[in-house]
């Protein structure tokens, strides 16, 4: 069995990178969304009820309860989490030590902290992705006690150091994937989207999807029957494909693993969908082992033996166990999709075979034995563990892998339990079979979100066209200026951004806004009410140099909005990215004082009764007003891309000076006792004692021999 160490180094560093992301772009946004004068101030959601303290962060679990004591306010101290998440995450990214149970602790509770106040603008399945993810983090990384940390070198074909659990809380990752993947694909058909259910859907994804790119323009106008072959491509991927995670065979596994690579890259290219695609392809990395990611020493050599019978025999049974499941895979996707080819018009043609009822009895049929499948994959981890157990040497390092294996494997099974209710949303009749212990195990700890139910792209809206609301303001009400975001499609000239991994999150809920009437986001009239007063932490939010802002001089007299309808223009239109058609009016014309503005304000609790609240004054906010100063004139796609390279930069200078670091510093990089055998063999002719360094070859030689 290959092991896992370098797959389990690469998704450290890529949850790290992640959460840099994550705060990075947050901590950009804080003032306008949660700040005193922001849409949705974060201190209204944290106002003590009388309780214990312990009671109280247990029932809302956030540091931000403690900023008072640091003399900061709520949003002041939901600063100085996202600037120490990002230094942190980055430290973890660049420096292995920092690669630590108890840095991807502090990460996690410092984003479930952000996410306890984050309200209407932190409710994306991704970050309740990203939480889960970060704790799975936690169980993956080392802990690092020295004591039981192993100082020989281990046999070849395993990971130096390794520790009997390590690959118990990594299989979870695996496990979380599937989930994700499985789901998505199952709530799609599920939903009775007729778009899916036609395979029409991405005929209208890439033009009414929140923040396309310029590749989604292009990706619009491919061939009908090419958008078809792609949906039908995409349930493969998410539905046909997962199961595999699990296949015996590794060959199976990297397939599965291409596959949801390519997925991930196409939405990457074609959508702007924050850090949610990079952090599924962080996932992915659960598929692989160190065989796929590096050659182990003396692999040429182990090629060049000829196999035994029996191995030659287990090679040919698992290749033609892998045809076999390709050639089902090939026939379930031609006979369930009907695809033919068109030879004259060099085009496939494709529809679903199957009915609603059909595929709900399937659903019925396997979302159990999909639960069996992960509990037997867990258990073969599980046995797998204690047979490393079981070679472990010296007592003080088996009793220290005793603890280890204890603890870790009992929460991965308690996880793994916990992860079956969400899992089970998905098939009504399952999750009312599941165990009541489970559901009671789920429900003391569904605030922590340790386990989420995902579900991405279940209906496909817009199919008349993408609903776009366009703000515009006035000072005498008569003549209208439009109100022009820095993200979201307006300007029918101004070609789609590319901001990954950024999220505008004011952009992406301006999009959920406009697929129903406006009391549906109370927060849009908080938005409202901002510009009316003329707030410059929200304008920033619409755009970031103030001066591109047309009412930067004096706030509008009056504020409303409009309803519109987007379509990505015909190719040989000149300048245009968009047509648009006007629909309705979204919101009435109102301005301050207004008995309309002042009934929506009341009936949404957004009135804020109580007095306005001095702002912290401590030598702490003073230097986190200095950092938003010196950052505040960067736009956050451009913070975020400097941070990615000089992460980049710092890699390529590591890699570079890693060789020289090796020869000049050998015994800072544990290669005390590695030269050591190269020595004796060249300097025994000038040593009157070589018999050590003899005898420590030969013990070596015989136990590669064993």
């Amino acid at each position: 069995m290959a092991g896992v160490r370098l797959p389990r180094q690469l998704f450290l560093q890529g949850v790290a990178a992640i959460f840099m992301f994550a705060f990075a772009s947050l901590y950009t946004q804080i003032p306008g969304l949660y700040g005193p004068e922001g849409i949705l101030p974060a201190r209204r959601t944290l106002r003590p009820q009388g309780k214990g303290r312990l009671q109280q962060l247990w029932e809302t679990p956030t540091l931000l309860w403690e900023a008072p004591v640091l003399g900061l306010d709520t949003a002041q101290g939901l600063e100085l989490l996202s600037l120490l998440g990002t230094l942190l995450a980055l430290g973890a990214l660049l420096l292995r030590p920092l690669r630590h149970l108890l840095v991807y602790l502090l990460l996690w509770a410092a984003y479930l902290s952000a996410y306890q106040v984050g309200q209407v603008f932190l409710y994306f399945q991704w970050d309740s992705l990203l939480l889960e993810t970060g704790f799975l983090a936690v169980l993956v990384a080392p802990l690092g006690w020295p004591l039981c940390r192993r100082r020989k070198q281990a046999p070849q074909g395993r990971s130096e150091g390794a520790s009997p659990h390590e690959g118990l809380p990594f299989w979870l990752v695996r496990w979380l994937l599937f989930r994700l993947m499985f789901a998505s694909g199952v709530v799609k058909l599920t939903s009775r989207c007729p778009a899916w259910w036609g395979l029409t859907a991405l005929t209208y994804h890439y033009e009414t999807q929140c923040l396309p790119t310029p590749a989604a323009w292009f990706a619009h106008h491919l061939p009908v029957w090419l958008h078809r072959l792609s949906a039908v491509g995409t349930f493969v991927i998410e539905i046909a494909a997962p199961p595999l995670f699990f296949a015996p065979i590794r060959r199976l596994r990297l397939a599965a693993f291409y596959s949801q690579v390519l997925l991930q890259i196409l939405i990457i290219v074609t959508g702007n969908y924050n850090f949610f695609n990079l952090l599924t392809l962080v996932l992915t990395t659960a598929l692989l082992d160190d065989r796929h990611l590096a050659a182990g020493p003396g692999r040429g050599q182990r090629k060049k033996t000829p196999p035994a019978r029996s191995e030659a025999l287990l090679v040919t049974l698992a290749l033609l166990l892998e045809l076999a499941v390709y050639g089902l895979l090939a026939y379930g996707t031609m006979h369930y999709f009907g695809l033919e080819v068109n030879w004259q018009q060099r085009t496939i043609h494709s529809r679903t075979t199957f009915t609603f009822h059909q595929f709900s009895q399937w659903l019925k049929t396997v979302t159990l034995p999909t639960m069996w499948l992960g509990a037997a994959s867990l258990a073969w981890e599980l046995l797998t563990a204690l047979w490393r157990w079981t070679q472990v040497q010296g007592w003080l390092r088996k009793l220290c892998a005793s603890v280890e294996l204890s603890v870790w494997g009992g929460a991965t099974v308690v996880l793994f339990l916990i992860s079956l209710v969400p899992y089970s949303y998905m098939e009504p009749e399952t999750h009312g079979r599941l165990w009541a212990g489970t559901h009671r195990l789920f429900g003391a700890v569904e605030h922590l979100q340790l386990a989420n139910s995902y579900g991405l792209f279940r209906r496909m809206t817009g199919l008349g066209g993408r609903p776009e609301v366009v703000l515009e303001g006035s000072y005498d009400g008569h003549h209208w200026t439009e109100i022009e975001f820095m993200y979201k499609p307006g300007n029918m000239s101004q070609p789609p951004p590319v901001v990954v991994p950024h999220q505008p999150r004011l952009d992406w809920q301006m999009w959920f806004a406009a697929l129903g009437p406006h009391t549906h986001s109370p927060w849009f009239t908080s938005l409202v009410l901002r510009l009316l007063q003329g707030k410059e932490p929200v304008i920033r939010l619409i755009q970031n140099h103030v001066t591109r802002y047309p009412f930067h001089k004096q706030p509008p007299t009056y504020i409303r909005a409009q309803r519109y309808k987007y379509w990505f223009s015909q190719p040989g239109e000149q300048s245009r990215w968009w047509r648009r058609q006007w629909v309705e009016e979204f919101f009435p014309p109102v301005s301050l004082g207004d008995p309309t503005l002042e009934t929506l304000l009341q009936q949404f609790g957004l009135q804020d009764k109580s007095p306005p609240r001095a702002r912290g004054s401590s030598i702490l906010a003073q230097a986190l007003h200095w950092v938003r100063a010196q950052l505040s004139p960067l736009e956050a796609p451009t913070l975020l891309w400097g941070l990615l390279v000089a992460v980049g930069t710092i890699k390529i200078m590591q890699a570079l000076l890693a060789p020289w670091l090796l020869r000049s510093f050998p015994l800072a990089n544990g290669e005390k006792h590695k030269p050591a055998p190269k020595k004796d063999g060249g300097a025994a002719r000038g040593q009157a004692a070589p018999a050590p360094s003899n005898c420590s070859s030969t013990s070596r030689a015989s136990r590669r021999k064993k």
